[in-house]
């Protein structure tokens, strides 16, 4: 496995596509839902596994954290380490950008594997999109 920081309209893609079969095709997210206004201004991320995307986040900076977004794994490709990939690849180029902090929305059933990588939930539950999630920060 590996994770890439998105560098050309192919990677782009693939990163979507992961994202589309996890949020909106299994989790029924509404595609204009999953895909915002703030892809442009966010820093993607790809997971290969045997060279094919399986995974997928994104970053941006918003008011001096760093937001981790649109973590995905697909099905077939869970409980092998690939989120700790992600979030380790994106973990590192906040540290690279500077950034003291991270903040995530975990949706609610992913809060564990969250706090096993150093997160602790700082808000009540609300929804996004229809599912149950909490926010949630790390110091880096």
């Amino acid at each position: 496995m590996n994770v890439k920081i998105v560098e050309n309209e192919q990677e782009l893609q693939e990163a979507y596509q992961v994202r589309k079969e996890v949020f909106v095709d299994e989790q029924k997210v509404p595609l204009e839902e999953e895909i915002d206004q703030f892809e442009d201004e966010a820093t993607h991320f790809v997971l290969y596994k045997d060279n094919e995307p399986s995974g997928a986040g994104r970053f941006r900076i918003v008011d001096g954290y760093g937001k981790v977004e649109r973590i995905c794994v697909k099905e077939n490709t869970r409980k092998t380490g690939a989120g700790k990939e992600i979030m380790h690849a994106i973990e590192s180029f906040a540290i690279e950008k500077g950034v003291p902090a991270l903040k995530l929305h975990a949706q609610t059933h992913a809060i564990p594997f969250y706090e096993r990588i150093g997160y602790e939930v700082v808000s009540e539950e609300f929804l996004d999109a229809g599912i149950p999630h909490r926010t949630m920060k790390k110091q880096i």
